[in-house]
């Protein structure tokens, strides 16, 4: 089970999107044509990975009714689960586009608060599972230590497995430097961690290659939204993709389609730089479809052919 990707998702949440003709305020906003998909950064990579072809195993609390939902549509979707319950509910999270206004509307609640021995029975989940990869995305959930990432990671390097972190803030910053394989910081989530704003490509460029450079971890993609992505080697090696120009229907779960993609392409012994356009690649391909994360293997084929040699 080597080839494994298992991904831990501690702050799961049922991801709720559907259309509308205009978002306004005290009226009633009518929608229609809702999609239900199973949330969070590591579920959503754990779909990704397995529309991909990969071998993966999704890690995930779950409580309540809105839990078993999250476990139903895990199922519905095939992806292999281990389920740790929670005495609260699972989180449910909810998008409306406004079609008139061509804009898109994002409600994320925080999320439940796990007691230790929950958050405990994670880590001996995760410890438990088998694979070569893991992969450690979303937000702590309330009553998780800042550096629980930085004991899974460090868990992990001790296990001899590859371990990638993908969050923000505090969490992301008590991990730096505990033998990460990948993290893949915003361009919002860079600039908190370099404490100065990157307003030019220059800059940008600077901040991914000093993070590589500082040994924050193996290699450090910065992902810029409209404006591309950019991946730094502890070497000096940097690369720039542009994102590519597709028609954009939805952006939830864009990056964690891109993580899902890269870390796919690296187990599979590629380049960082192969990974990283089939990353560029993922992204691009699950903008253009509806709910979260839905690229398809096809598009993720045929846009990584557009991008060319890198």
């Amino acid at each position: 089970m080597n080839d494994r990707i298992v991904t831990l998702t501690l702050n799961p949440s049922v991801d709720i999107a559907s259309d509308a003709d205009a978002v306004r305020p005290v009226r009633k906003v009518r929608t229609r044509d809702e999609t239900f998909d199973p949330g969070g950064g590591g579920v959503n990579v754990s779909r990704v990975l397995r529309e991909l072809g990969a071998d993966t195993l999704a890690v995930v609390t779950t409580g309540g009714v809105s839990g078993r939902l999250l476990e139903e549509l895990l199922d519905q979707g095939g992806v292999p689960r281990a389920s740790i319950p929670i005495a609260a509910r699972t989180r449910i999270s909810y998008t409306v586009h406004d079609l008139g206004a061509k804009q898109e509307y994002r409600f994320v609640p925080e999320g439940p608060v796990l007691a230790e021995h929950e958050w405990q029975a994670a880590l001996e989940a995760l410890e438990a599972s088998q694979g070569g990869w893991i992969v450690a995305s979303g937000s702590l959930p309330r009553g998780v230590p800042e550096d629980f990432y930085a004991q899974a990671a460090a868990d992990a390097s001790r296990r001899n497995r590859r371990f990638v972190l993908d969050t923000s803030g505090p969490p992301l910053r008590a991990a730096l430097g505990r033998s990460l394989a990948l993290i893949k910081p915003s361009r919002s989530e860079c600039e908190t961690l370099m404490g100065m704003a990157l307003e030019t490509p220059d800059a940008q460029d600077a901040a991914a290659l000093r993070l590589a450079r500082g040994g924050t971890a193996e290699l450090v993609a910065v992902t810029l939204g409209h404006e591309g992505a950019i991946l730094a080697e502890p070497g000096g090696m940097l690369l720039r993709l542009p994102a590519l120009d597709v028609p954009a229907v939805g952006a939830v779960g864009a990056g964690d389609s891109f993580l899902a993609a890269m870390v796919f392409a690296l187990s599979r012994g590629e380049s960082p730089r192969e990974a990283f356009a089939l990353g560029m690649a993922a992204g691009a391909a699950a903008v253009m479809r509806p709910g979260t994360a839905h690229p398809r293997a096809e598009d993720v084929e045929a846009l990584r052919r557009r991008i060319g040699p890198v």
